[in-house]
């Protein structure tokens, strides 16, 4: 009788508990033994990891383009190798930066103490293997007398930035040579360029036209696009002078230009590359001073000077 009693009171407590275990709530011994682990946390990543991938390299090159005025050259070297080391040694690659503590006058710094990089404005980033990239863009340097967008000079940069075990990092740097506007300059900020211009040219105007892409075989134009005229101060209709054409691709038509798929003007060759930035490419088109009008010897030696400089496109304002 005895055990039957016992039988009985121990199921009558199973039963009394089977409710809080249901609900969630661990019994003696479960709580003796500590909390559970907890579940592992979910990361979100993005749905494209090559946007990602650009993304992050593009932020270490704006970075290290902000860091560039901390690093003066001309200070005594221990004093460069410890500024390289302390700026740029999160984003530059340990055996690069150690190359330029070697010779600390290949790297990008601070030459005087004005003008002073100001960033590094980036132009082109290209992917050219699965774990790099390649990044076009200029230095800007500038003074305390130059206004928003202005600038006193650049210099072209080319950097290759590569996946490494610690993270994105600057593998490899080219310097170009500087660059200083010219006493006239002409800014287009909705396609992204700077043209500049010798003194003689202040009061020009600009007259935008339109460039057509004709099929291979002819037809309807395929593509269309500006070509912008910078026009002396002295062009008269009865006389006229040289413009300085200048045709604006996006990167795609030039592309596609590239493969013959359409051509522009009867010319045998195809406009000639002034530039280029992420969304647009600045061509001069074939044959442009083919009549020789007055002032085409100037314009000749205007462009051999490459004054024409790619800068980031201002977004239009919306309507």
């Amino acid at each position: 009788m005895n055990q039957f009693f016992s039988a009985l009171l121990a199921a009558l407590v199973a039963m009394s508990l089977a409710p809080w275990k249901t609900a969630g709530i661990p019994d003696m011994h479960e709580a003796e033994a500590g909390p559970s682990s907890p579940a592992p946390q979910q990361v979100v990543v993005g749905e494209d990891p090559a946007v990602d991938d650009e993304a992050t390299v593009r932020a270490v090159v704006e970075d290290f383009g902000h860091r560039l005025k901390n690093v003066s050259l001309l200070a005594p070297p221990e004093i460069v190798g410890a500024s390289l080391r302390e700026q740029y040694g999160g984003l530059v690659s340990p055996e690069f930066l150690e190359r330029w503590q070697g010779d600390p006058s290949s790297a990008p710094g601070r030459l005087v103490s004005s003008p002073w990089p100001d960033r590094i404005e980036i132009l082109a980033v290209t992917r050219t293997a699965e774990d790099a990239f390649e990044v076009q863009g200029e230095i800007i340097e500038k003074t305390s007398v130059d206004v928003e967008g202005g600038f006193t000079a650049k210099r072209a940069i080319t950097l290759v930035v590569t996946r490494t075990a610690v993270g994105w990092r600057i593998t490899d740097v080219t310097l170009g040579e500087y660059v200083w506007p010219g006493p006239v300059t002409y800014l287009n900020g909705e396609y992204g360029f700077v043209f500049s211009l010798p003194g003689s040219w202040k009061g020009y105007t600009t007259v935008t036209e339109t460039w057509e892409g004709l099929p291979v075989g002819g037809g309807e134009p395929v593509e269309t696009g500006p070509l912008i005229r910078i026009r002396h101060p002295e062009w008269r209709e009865e006389a006229p002078r040289q413009d300085i054409p200048i045709m604006v691709l996006t990167v795609k038509q030039w592309e596609a230009l590239q493969a013959g798929e359409f051509h522009i003007g009867a010319a045998p060759m195809g406009p000639t590359e002034l530039g280029r930035n992420d969304q647009y490419v600045f061509a001069l088109p074939a044959r442009y001073n083919y009549a020789f009008p007055e002032g085409y010897e100037e314009v000749e030696e205007i462009l051999q000077g490459k004054p024409l400089q790619p800068t980031k496109p201002i977004p239009a304002p919306p309507h």
